[in-house]
Parts: structure tokens; C-alpha cells; sequence
């Protein structure tokens, strides 16, 4: 019986420690979001990833809950892919379920004292007039940035709409004033460029102001990203050139060939930094086949300094398009996983070598985030290089993906698809010289950027 009271008495004792480990976990994590650190909301995102692991662990809803949030949060700020985190948080049960028409008038009287009578325009000056006064102790604003899709939302407490409302102005994609629960009404402008707005209570009325907007919404571009100057003394890349051999990689348009295609960019990349001053190794030098573990052993013997993939993708769909950039990560979306399940399938031998234990330890290993930022100066470089002799590139993005091929580095290594060899346009562009000149030059200037900031 003592022996049962010691035991309990431990995993108590245990639990409130790993609860307050937790608590004070997502207070760092928090704090760290808020900061205007590119490198700060590195160490938040994979602080989330953590907390999200330990709520898969716990069985904790409400800790999953923070961590999702977190992730999608710092992940949308750094321009990863979070729409599969966003979906679990869709699904997660929640305490106090989003109001519905059929809640009655009745009910949001008794839990709301702020009614919304009207919504006007002046000028660019949104307002909100209700029908009590309003202060700023009533509005809780946020923002969330994310690339081509910026949203701002403000949480009225106590406000109350008994039906969604959608308002229009030129040069804004979308307004919409909706019942958010029964104690809050949300406001949420969304568009595809980052707009100057400001906000203020004045008596009954929420004014929301926006400077400077333009006629119409505008499109998101990509400037031109200039080469920056940098120190190159002493720093080591090594260049992947995927497949080769009797592995053809992926085969599309007109026979197109991935392993030439990506030789051919990777030979034009290796010149261009070989005559910046960089020392530059390739894992083949020819069409032959290299396995995958021995790829990153290759640039880990040669004490690299970072490890660049080169692929080009294949789907059975023929209208997708795009370049993305992925670094290693265990992958949560599916578009991912099919994608590493064909970047992977050339060598199982080496996939059964490492093992999911060994994965698993370099889940929280620093060069993941060095990872993520080699993978974000290389895909705005590139898109910026390749919009010059082909405007109509897509952005596919940044993603987390687990490709073996980057397994092992003990370096920030990332896998660049270059676009897709099935797309009749895309397809044709990769195999043009010119074009593959556009990849190798802003591949360069995407690896120097990093170096600059890094």
C-alpha cells in the first residue's frame, strides 16, 4: 500500500512539473512571436513544433490547441506552408462552438451589450456605430501575414450582429463583420498585399482607417532580387544533382528527362559560384547514380557549409505548375509526402539504414532553422530570376518535407524543385538553356543572400 502511495505520489508530483515546463514552454514561446526577429520567430515555430509534440504525448487538447495556433502563426510569418496545421485546428473539438444563425436573438441580448446598428464608409474610414459606447478596452486587433494573403481581424467583446455582413471598398479584397461566439464580434479585412490601416474608438464608433490605398487590388509580385556582396572566403557548397544513372528521376513533356535537366542547371550553378570566389563540389559529375546517404556523406567529408538538392517534379496532373523549396522536416501535408515519396523511392536501401529513430532525433536539430532560412532566400531568388524570362512562374512556396536525401547533413541543406517537367510550358522552359541560366543565377543569389544573413 505505502509502495502505491509512493508511486502516485511521484507521477503527481512528475505531472505538475511537466505542467508548469509546459505553461512556461508556451510563455517563451509566446514572447518570442512578438518579436520583429526574423531568428526570434525561428526559435518560436520550432518551440510550437515541440509543444506540439509533447501535446500528441500528453493527450492534451488544450495544449495542441496553443501549439497549432503558435505554428501557424510563426510558420505564416515565415512563409511555410501551415495549411495542414490549420486544418487539425479546424478539427480539434472546441469548448465554445463558432454562433450559427440558429442561436436566437434572445441569447446573444443576454451575453452581449454592444449591438451593431450600422457600418459606413468616409473616404477610406471604415465605421462600426453601436448602439452603447465603445472603448479600446472592447477591441482585441491582430494581424496575420501571410505571403499573397494578409489578414487583419478585430474582436469586439460583447459585441453583437444577428446577420453576417459583407462590405466592399476599391483596393481591398475582402471585409467581412460576422458573429464570431456570443460574446465577440469579428471584423476581418483580408487582402493580397499588405495595406497601412489604423483604428480608434470615438464614443458609439470603431473607426478602422486605411492610408493610402490603391484603385484596385493589386497583385502580388516579385521584385527583383539583386545579388548582394558577401565574403566568400572559405565557404564550401555542395551541389546536388538528384538522380543520374539508371535513376532517370521524373520523366514528363515530350520525354523530358529530370536527371539532365537538373545536371544542366546544377553544372550552370556550380560556374556561376565558382567565379564568385566560392569553393563548389558536385555529388556527380556525370550521369551515374549516387545513393542517397552517400550525397550528404559527400558534403559532410567536405566540411560543406550548405547542401542544395536539385530536382524537378511530375504529377499525373498536367496543368500544375510551380517552383517550392523544401527543408527537412517530418511532413504533415500530403502534397509533401508525395512529393519525398518520389524524390525517396530511388533508394529504400538507405531509408530502412537510417531508420525512424535516427529521423526522429534531428527533429529539433538548430540546422532545421538554418534549413528554413537557406530555403526562403533561395525560393524568392529564384522566382525573382525566373520571372524575368517567365512571368507566369509559380510560387509553390516553402515547405517541410522528409526527403531522405537530406538526412545526415550536418549542415542547412535544402531540396529545390525547379518546376514540373509534365507541364507542357514549364516543361519546355526547363529544358531551354536560357531559362536554365534564370534557375542557376537565382539559385546564386538566393545562397549569397543567406550567407550575407547568416
Amino acid at each position: 500500500m505505502i509502495g502505491r502511495l509512493v508511486v502516485l505520489f511521484f507521477v503527481l508530483f512528475l505531472s505538475t512539473i511537466l505542467a508548469s515546463n509546459f505553461q512556461q514552454a508556451k510563455k517563451d514561446a509566446d514572447l518570442l512571436l512578438q518579436s520583429n526577429k526574423q531568428s526570434d520567430i525561428f526559435r518560436a515555430y520550432n518551440s510550437y513544433k515541440t509543444l506540439y509534440l509533447n501535446s500528441v504525448v500528453e493527450n492534451s487538447n488544450d495544449l495542441k490547441r496553443h501549439a497549432l495556433e503558435g505554428i501557424i502563426k510563426s510558420g505564416s510569418k515565415l512563409s511555410i506552408d501551415v495549411s495542414s496545421y490549420e486544418k487539425e485546428l479546424k478539427q480539434l473539438p472546441i469548448i465554445e462552438a463558432p454562433i450559427t444563425k440558429s442561436v436566437a436573438a434572445k441569447e446573444l441580448k443576454a451575453t452581449s451589450s454592444l449591438r451593431l446598428k450600422d457600418i459606413s464608409w468616409s473616404a477610406n474610414t471604415l465605421s462600426l456605430n453601436f448602439d452603447h459606447p465603445i472603448s479600446s478596452k472592447d477591441i482585441k486587433y491582430f494581424k496575420i501575414p501571410e505571403k499573397g494573403n494578409y489578414r487583419y481581424i478585430w474582436d469586439i467583446k460583447n459585441g453583437v450582429l444577428l446577420n453576417s455582413k459583407a462590405i466592399t471598398h476599391d483596393g481591398i479584397d475582402s471585409i467581412k463583420v460576422a458573429q464570431f461566439n456570443p460574446q465577440t464580434l469579428r471584423v476581418v479585412v483580408q487582402n493580397s498585399k499588405e495595406l497601412s490601416i489604423t483604428h480608434s474608438a470615438s464614443a458609439s464608433t470603431l473607426l478602422i482607417s486605411f492610408t493610402s490605398l490603391p484603385k484596385k487590388a493589386p497583385t502580388l509580385e516579385h521584385s527583383p532580387a539583386p545579388a548582394p556582396k558577401v565574403s566568400k572566403k572559405n565557404k564550401r557548397v555542395v551541389i546536388d544533382a538528384g538522380h543520374g544513372g539508371n535513376d532517370p528521376g521524373a520523366i514528363g513533356f515530350k520525354k523530358f528527362v529530370e536527371k539532365k535537366i537538373v545536371f544542366d542547371v546544377a553544372k550552370k550553378l556550380q560556374s556561376i559560384l565558382t567565379a564568385k570566389g566560392y569553393d563548389v563540389y558536385m555529388t556527380r559529375n556525370r550521369d551515374i547514380f549516387v545513393k542517397l546517404s552517400q550525397r550528404t556523406k559527400f558534403a559532410n567529408d567536405k566540411s560543406a557549409d550548405i547542401f542544395v538538392s536539385i530536382h524537378a517534379n511530375a504529377v499525373e496532373n498536367k496543368n500544375i505548375q510551380g517552383i517550392e523549396t523544401y527543408f527537412l522536416s517530418p511532413s504533415r501535408s500530403d502534397r509533401a509526402k508525395n512529393v519525398a515519396a518520389k524524390e525517396n523511392s530511388a533508394d529504400l536501401s538507405d531509408m530502412n539504414k537510417y531508420g525512424k529513430d535516427s529521423y526522429l532525433n534531428l527533429l529539433n536539430h538548430h540546422n532545421i532553422l538554418a534549413s528554413n532560412k537557406l530555403a526562403i532566400d533561395i525560393q524568392r531568388s529564384i522566382l525573382a530570376s525566373a520571372k524575368k524570362i517567365y512571368p507566369k512562374v509559380v510560387d509553390s512556396g516553402v515547405k517541410e518535407g522528409p526527403f531522405w536525401v537530406l538526412v545526415g547533413a550536418a549542415m542547412p541543406s535544402v531540396l529545390v524543385e525547379l518546376g514540373f517537367v509534365t507541364h507542357a510550358i514549364e516543361g519546355a522552359k526547363l529544358v531551354d538553356p536560357t531559362y536554365q541560366n534564370a534557375l542557376a543565377n537565382g539559385l546564386a543569389n538566393g545562397i549569397e543572400s543567406y550567407f550575407l544573413n547568416n
